[in-house]
């Protein structure tokens, strides 16, 4: 079952204090894409500059990621440069350089216009919407946003958020979008907006899940490496997405799952810089991983 995504293709430049890269393979619409990849098939909708390099194409490619929605504009490539203290859960940024993406303005070849999954990245909510105009009948809407996009285009993003079925944000901005300090009254104000799923990104804290009538809390995987968190809230989106369109089934159950492979797919990422531990992640090492996080969390019969 193919997920179309539209969000953005970029290279970041990041300094932990366990390293430095620069101008690496990073953007929303990559994480994502690549994540998804191990459940389903992507249609990938995004922009990059003549600078953009054809290794960077190969990869996609080869996880399975049909590029015909992927725009390549005159001019340079999104970067974003940001650096990480010791406490991972926040970047600081330092550059922004929006060049090509600046103008972005996502044309959906008629091939992806009948996705039946959808994800719509952390761009302009008018253009969420624009996505939204050219979709016919998607089975699943997702999106995720960010304060910027709170303050700034509010009237946009909630039109945004009363069409979709599911919103994924973390923390900070479910408070803010709800102007509520308490996050699980705050997620009753945001179900309220629209959609039906509200999912937490808590970083490494893990996720919370709310529906209008059950809440579900996952740890973060536990990890003794953790070099990059860049990406880990996109490929939890991805992996998350992924599973729910391999599977048609959008039950509680199945949800509760898919957060568990979000988790999953975000674990990964960590462990290396850019896309750099997807690039010889499989499967088997998929399942293993959620088959520990089973044994994690598991408690009934125990003691």
């Amino acid at each position: 079952m193919s997920i179309l995504v539209v969000g953005s293709v970029a290279f970041d430049s990041v300094q932990t204090p366990f390293g430095k890269v620069e101008e690496v393979l990073g953007g929303s619409g990559t994480y994502f894409s690549t994540a998804a990849s191990f459940f389903a098939d992507v249609s990938l909708v995004a922009v990059v500059g003549e600078d953009f390099p054809r290794e960077h194409l190969d990869f996609l490619a080869g996880r399975n990621v049909n590029l015909d929605g992927l725009q390549i504009r005159p001019g340079r490539t999104f970067r974003w440069k940001g650096e990480y203290g010791f406490d991972l859960n926040e970047a600081h940024t330092l550059d922004t350089q929006l060049n090509v993406f600046e103008r972005f303005a996502p044309e959906l070849p008629e091939h992806y216009r009948d996705a039946e999954y959808v994800f719509l990245g952390n761009i302009d909510p008018e253009l969420q919407l624009k996505v939204l105009d050219q979709v016919r009948r998607p089975r699943l809407v997702a999106c995720d946003t960010m304060n910027f996009w709170i303050e700034g285009k509010r009237e946009a993003l909630l039109k945004t958020l009363e069409r979709v079925d599911m919103l994924l944000i973390n923390e900070a901005e479910a408070r803010q979008l709800a102007g509520e300090p308490n996050l699980v009254r705050a997620a009753r104000e945001i179900l309220a907006m629209g959609p039906k799923t509200l999912i937490v990104k808590r970083g490494e804290y893990g996720a919370l899940m709310f529906s209008e009538h059950s809440i579900f809390a996952a740890p973060a995987y536990p990890l003794e490496s953790v070099f990059d968190p860049t990406g880990a809230g996109d490929a939890f989106a991805g992996g998350f997405l992924g599973y729910l369109a391999a599977n048609r089934n959008h039950d509680e159950g199945c949800l509760r799952q898919a957060i568990v492979f979000g988790s999953v797919m975000a674990s990964f990422v960590v462990e290396n810089f850019s896309l750099d531990r997807m690039r010889e992640l499989d499967c088997a090492e998929i399942e293993e991983r959620f088959r520990r996080f089973k044994l994690l969390t598991e408690f009934a019969g125990i003691g």
